[in-house]
């Protein structure tokens, strides 16, 4: 592998809420409507967080009519899977964000 597309994943998993991210996408694709309402942060941040990671190769893009969902990618990064699997369970907030009437927001 070489050392700045391995550097690029390192700097991009160094981050809490890029983690965090991880973590939602671990469970279901989501677009950055519902990561807004789940991290509780504005759109241009998470767009910032989740565009860091798509740089990285960690997540890919479906578009959807105008909504853009995003969802894990990270092949051919060896550290990736190893990452992923020491996550935490992210499902209770995916829970909340459809009890909330949340999931979905973005079709």
């Amino acid at each position: 592998m070489e050392y700045d597309r391995l550097a690029e994943c390192y700097k991009a998993l160094a981050d809490k809420t890029r983690l965090r991210i991880l973590a939602l996408l671990k469970e279901e694709a989501l677009c950055v409507g519902e990561l807004v309402s789940i991290l509780g942060m504005t759109q241009p941040a998470v767009s910032q967080h989740v565009r860091k990671l798509a740089r990285a190769g960690l997540v890919k893009e479906r578009r959807q009519g105008q909504w853009i969902y995003y969802s894990l990618h990270g092949e051919g990064l060896p550290v990736y899977p190893s990452v992923l699997e020491h996550l935490p369970n992210a499902s209770g907030d995916i829970e909340r964000l459809k009890r909330e009437g949340k999931k979905g927001v973005c079709e």
